[in-house]
C-alpha cells in the first residue's frame, strides 16, 4: 500500500466528529491531530494516537500533516480560516454561503498559489455532489431547466430562530418538498416555481409550561424570511418526544433537470440522496476531497479549486485501471 496520507482536523463540531468516524473507514488515511479553540482537554477522542491541540499550535504541524480538514462555520470560521490554513497546509472545507462562493474562491486562491497549496472549497453535497449534477444535467440538456428540492431535512438554522421565541422550551423545524411541484417538474412540465411553492416547513415544538401555545404559533407562522412567506406547519409535542424522534440530523435532497432532445423529446436526469446523518455524509465527502487534494498537489496543481475542477477518479483510494475494470 501506498505512503497513508496524514489528515489533520480544524474544529470538533457535529461535522468534525463525522470526520474522525469517515477516516476510520479509509485504511490509506491516518489522522494526527485536531485542532480546537476549545480547552483541548475537555475533547475526548476514542485513539491514543490522535493528538488534540488548541488551534495555536497548527503552524507546528506543517511537515506533519498532508491535508488539514476545516470543519467551521461558514458565517464567520471559513471566511478567516480558509485563507489562513491555506497559507500552511492542503485544505478541505464546507463553505456554503452560495453567494459568497466566488469571493470565498479568490481570497483561498491566492494564499494557496503563495504557499504551493492544494485547497479544495465547497465541498459536500450542497454545494458539492448536487452542483456536480445541475452542471453535468446542464451541459448534457441545454434546453431545459433546473430545479432543487431539499429535504425531507432538519434545518439547523431555523430550528434555532423557533427556538429563540419566548416560551419555546425546544424545537426543530423540517424542510419538506412539495410533492405536487415535484411531479410537476418530473413530468417535464418545467414550470415557474418560486422556493415557497417547492418547499413546506414543519416544526415541532416543546413549550414551555404556562405559555400560550397559540401565540407561539403564530410567532412562528409570521416570522419574516423564515416562516412567513410558507406554508408552515405547527405541532406542540413533550420533550420526551423531541429527543425520541427527533435529535438526529437527517437530510437529503433532489436535482431534476427537465429538458428536450431532438424534436421535441421530453428527457429527465434526477440525482437524489436520503441522509440518516447530514454531518456525518458531508464529513464522508470531505474526507473524499482531502484523498484529491493531496493526490494534486503531488502533481503540483496548486491555487484553490471547486468540486467542478476535480475529477472523480482522485477521489477513489483504488488504482485507475481497477476502476475501469469494474465501475465504467
Amino acid at each position: 500500500m501506498s505512503k497513508q496520507i496524514k489528515v489533520g482536523i480544524v474544529g470538533y463540531g457535529n461535522l468534525g466528529r463525522g470526520v474522525v468516524a469517515a477516516i476510520e473507514q479509509c485504511p490509506d488515511m491516518e489522522l494526527v491531530a485536531i485542532f480546537t479553540r476549545r480547552t483541548p482537554d475537555s475533547i475526548s477522542v476514542n485513539n491514543p494516537k490522535v493528538n488534540v491541540l488548541h488551534i495555536s499550535k497548527a503552524e507546528d504541524y506543517k511537515s506533519k500533516i498532508d491535508v488539514m480538514i476545516l470543519c467551521g462555520g461558514s458565517a464567520t470560521d471559513l471566511p478567516e480560516q480558509g485563507p489562513q490554513f491555506a497559507q500552511m497546509f492542503n485544505t478541505v472545507d464546507s463553505f456554503d454561503t452560495h453567494a459568497k462562493i466566488p469571493e470565498y474562491f479568490d481570497s483561498v486562491d491566492k494564499a494557496a498559489k503563495e504557499s504551493g497549496k492544494t485547497c479544495i472549497i465547497s465541498v459536500g453535497w450542497d454545494p458539492g455532489l448536487f452542483s456536480i449534477n445541475r452542471l453535468m444535467a446542464e451541459a448534457i440538456l441545454p434546453v431545459g431547466e433546473n430545479y432543487t428540492f431539499w429535504g425531507k431535512g432538519l434545518s439547523q438554522g431555523h430550528s434555532d430562530a423557533v427556538r429563540r421565541i419566548d416560551g419555546v422550551q425546544g424545537a426543530v423545524q423540517y424542510t419538506i418538498p412539495i410533492d405536487e411541484a415535484m411531479q410537476k417538474v418530473r413530468s417535464g412540465e418545467n414550470p415557474q416555481l418560486s422556493t415557497a411553492e417547492k418547499h413546506k416547513r414543519v416544526c415541532y415544538v416543546v413549550a414551555e409550561e404556562g405559555y400560550d401555545q397559540a401565540k407561539i404559533e403564530q410567532k412562528i407562522k409570521t416570522m419574516p424570511n423564515y416562516f412567513a412567506d410558507y406554508e408552515t406547519e405547527v405541532n406542540f409535542i413533550t420533550a420526551e418526544e423531541l429527543q425520541a424522534n427527533h435529535s438526529k440530523s437527517p437530510h437529503g435532497g433532489f436535482v431534476i433537470r427537465g429538458g428536450k432532445t431532438g424534436l421535441d423529446n421530453k428527457q429527465i436526469i434526477e440525482f437524489s440522496l436520503k441522509l440518516d446523518s447530514n454531518p456525518e455524509f458531508t464529513s464522508s465527502v470531505l474526507v473524499a476531497y482531502a484523498r484529491a487534494a493531496f493526490r494534486l498537489n503531488q502533481e503540483g496543481q496548486a491555487g484553490a479549486k471547486s468540486v467542478f475542477e476535480v475529477a472523480p477518479v482522485y477521489l477513489s483510494p483504488r488504482p485507475a485501471g481497477d476502476l475501469r475494470r469494474d465501475l465504467l
